[in-house]
């Protein structure tokens, strides 16, 4: 079985850590003020990876909460991957020498494949395509924008560019803590050689057991109002993330 990591997330809008509902920029929950912070507080909880998301980037095109993701980046050791408005060469390394150890690309990837196949040509395992779906059709520009594309036809695209991963995230079950899509995700990573990283509907510890259990290369998943809201415990959770027993 490879690897399997948690992604703590820290989403981004106005300058707050937020989580959306369904991917809903008017639906959004403020859980700090100072995403420093809580960068910190899932870094002392054990958490070695972060997923942070410029919801603001990711509609207006070019990253917004510049101040903020380098503050995260200031007060973690932890390997951080970001995505949302990066859409060139030049924005992908600075944020890359900025201390960013993984770009999502996510938008770009989709109306420019060979913008993505440059890019990882240019930073080998540094590029991750994020691949977003709403009952099975890929939305992008902040998940506000239809495509005729599913899933699997955007991974495609992808398979000998050499990227790192791909984020699948069913967008209907983000936020919304009504289980992550096992079977969706599962197929998609069948699909490619890609290892694909889970997101969107995390709701218990027992999602994360499912997705181990998958036969597929399932990286690891993202995990977001759960985590806030204290219905994942994080050290059981980093349990099962590596197949340890469950102390209670």
């Amino acid at each position: 079985m490879i690897d399997f990591s948690l992604y703590p997330a820290i989403d981004l809008k106005d300058g707050k850590c937020v989580r959306l509902l369904h991917g809903e920029m008017d639906k959004a929950t403020v859980y700090h003020e100072d995403p420093a912070t809580q960068a910190g507080v899932f870094e002392a909880s054990g958490f070695t990876n972060l997923h942070i998301v410029d919801l603001d980037g990711a509609f207006s095109g070019q990253s917004e909460n510049v101040t903020r993701v380098k503050e995260i980046i200031a007060q973690t050791k932890a390997q951080t991957q970001l995505g949302g408005g990066i859409r060139t060469l030049t924005a992908v390394e600075g944020w890359l020498d900025a201390g960013i150890h993984r770009v999502i690309l996510g938008t770009a990837a989709v109306e420019n494949p060979a913008f993505v196949q440059a890019a990882a040509g240019a930073f080998p395992e540094q590029i991750v395509v994020g691949i977003d779906a709403r009952e099975g059709r890929v939305k992008t520009a902040g998940w506000g924008t239809d495509t005729s594309f599913t899933a699997a036809d955007i991974a495609r695209r992808f398979e000998d560019y050499g990227v790192a991963a791909l984020v699948f995230t069913d967008i209907g079950r983000d936020g919304a803590l009504s289980g992550v899509n096992v079977a969706a995700t599962a197929d998609l990573a069948r699909a490619v050689s890609i290892p694909v990283i889970a997101s969107g509907g995390v709701a218990s510890v027992q999602d994360i057991t499912n997705l181990r259990a998958a036969d597929a290369p399932i990286e690891g998943v993202i995990i977001g109002r759960a985590l806030y809201d204290g219905r994942i415990d994080p050290s059981t959770a980093l349990r099962a993330a590596t197949g340890g027993p469950d102390p209670c």
